[in-house]
Formats: structure tokens, sequence, C-alpha cells
């Protein structure tokens, strides 16, 4: 977050139950007549005044078409559009206004867009991905990850990983077929990568090649990008395949592409009193 948009009201109370309750904001902030919501990575305020602004626009963005309907049959009444594709930019979107007459855009991009997921978000919504898009990720996007993933703790800064870009679709099914079914989602995948690490840079190269793993499962889940945690992969097989060394370390082979589907909701999880121990 870098930036905040205000905006007078005249219902700053009424605004708060429609933001919160009905778009479901959060109260990021409360500041004498002022409060600050967040959606997602989305800062905007509103400040109590005798006069509005009435405007600007406010647009939500959603993850799938299915939210923007959902959306749409929630706020039917103040919609003042269906929700339709935009040819031009390429987003699926309906409009709407809030109680004081503000524009409110609900849309999707129809695209792969660049990063825009908050730290929290990030933790919360990375999932294992199983099945992919067949859309091809571009070498930007690859950099951006990679950039990131430079930046992975190791044991006295060894930095002893290093990763293997698998795009041969040939490999990638010898990969897809080391584990059976454990491996498979391998295949699915437009391009596999390896997270290993070099045990003569470090004697801590286990714990660095999954740190590095588990930050580039991170990495690429910031910019759109799915995987999955393929276990047990530090075999002589693979090794034979991606022609690793054999005292080089594979933490995992993770299958690398745009989700066929966004991931799951958050499974059941124990509540946080019993990881405390």
């Amino acid at each position: 977050m870098s930036g905040i948009v205000f905006f007078k009201t005249k219902m700053l109370e009424q605004l708060k139950e429609f933001y919160t309750y009905q778009i479901g904001c959060e109260i990021w902030l409360e500041q004498a007549d002022c409060a600050l919501f967040r959606h997602g990575n989305f800062i905007f305020g509103l400040c109590q005044r005798d006069e509005h602004d009435a405007g600007g626009m406010l647009t939500f963005f959603y993850e799938t078409r299915e939210e923007v309907d959902s959306m749409y049959e929630k706020f039917k009444d103040i919609a003042v559009s269906e929700p339709a594709h935009n040819e031009k930019y390429e987003i699926y979107q309906f409009f709407a206004r809030d109680p004081e007459g503000r524009m409110l855009e609900f849309q999707y991009f129809d695209h792969p867009v660049d990063s825009h997921l908050m730290a929290d978000e990030l933790l919360l919504t990375r999932r294992s991905i199983r099945k992919f898009k067949e859309i091809e990720v571009s070498q930007k996007i690859l950099d951006k990850v990679f950039e990131l993933c430079r930046f992975a703790p190791t044991s006295m800064n060894t930095q002893s990983y290093y990763f293997k870009i698998v795009k041969d679709k040939k490999v990638i099914e010898k990969l897809a077929g080391v584990r059976g079914k454990s491996s498979s989602p391998i295949g699915n995948a437009p391009l596999a990568v390896a997270i290993c690490s070099d045990s003569e840079l470090s004697r801590r190269h286990i714990q660095d090649g999954c740190i590095a793993a588990y930050h580039f499962l991170l990495a690429s889940w910031t910019y759109g990008l799915g995987t999955c945690w393929i276990a047990a992969m530090d075999r002589e097989e693979v090794k034979e395949i991606l022609n690793i060394p054999e005292d080089h370390y594979v933490a995992t082979v993770t299958p690398l592409g745009f989700p066929q589907k966004p991931g799951k909701e958050v499974p059941e999880r124990k509540d946080v009193s019993w990881f405390l121990r």
C-alpha cells in the first residue's frame, strides 16, 4: 500500500456499514471524523463533512467472473448495468452506486495481471494447484519471480540454492511419471521448476533448498502462478533427467503455470492456540 484516496461524505456511519457489511471491506484505520477502508490492497477513506463528493469511481476487482456475478445478484437493486465483457479493456464488469450516489465498478480481468496481493492475502490464499491453463508464462513474469527468489535466506548467506526451469514437454512428462499419481500434476503445467541446493557450498544445503523452494512457491503466487509441492523428488532418476549432480539436493520439482481455477477456500485449520506450545 502506498497511497490513499479520500472522499467527503455526509453519511459516514451509514457508509461504514455499507462498505464493511455489504462490499466486504474492513476498516483499516479510524482517525477522528475519517474512516479508512481496505479491500485487498485498495485503501480509500471517507471523512464526515457538510458536503459530499459524488464524482469519481471506486473499482473493486475479483479473481473470477463468478464472484462478479455474485456481487451483481447482491446489488441488483442498485446496479446501473448488468455484468458484461468489455472488449476494449478485456474485463468483465458491472456498475452500481453506493447509498450516497458514488459510482461503483465490480470487475474481473480477462487476462493475467501483475502482482497485486498484500502480504497477508499472499500467505492466506496460496494453495496447491494441480491443473493449469494452457497459457504461456512469459519471460517477463519469470524474471520477476526469480528476482524475488534471490532474496531467500540461507545458512551464513551461502546462497547454495538454484533453480532448473523445464520447458521441454517430453522432459516434463518424464518428471510427471517419476512418482505416479503423486507427481502427475507436473504433467498438467506448461513448465516445471526444480529447486535444488549445492552441498559443496553449504553444510545446511537441505534447509537452504527447502527454504528457497517455499520462497519460490510464494513468489510465484505473488504473480498469479500456481505451484504444487511434489515431495520425495531427491532421487537418482530425477537427477539423471535434469543433469543434476548426485550430491546436490532436490527439495522439490513443482509444476508452474496459471491455475485453471482459483484456489480452494481455506481448508479447516486448528485454532491458533493448538500451534503454540
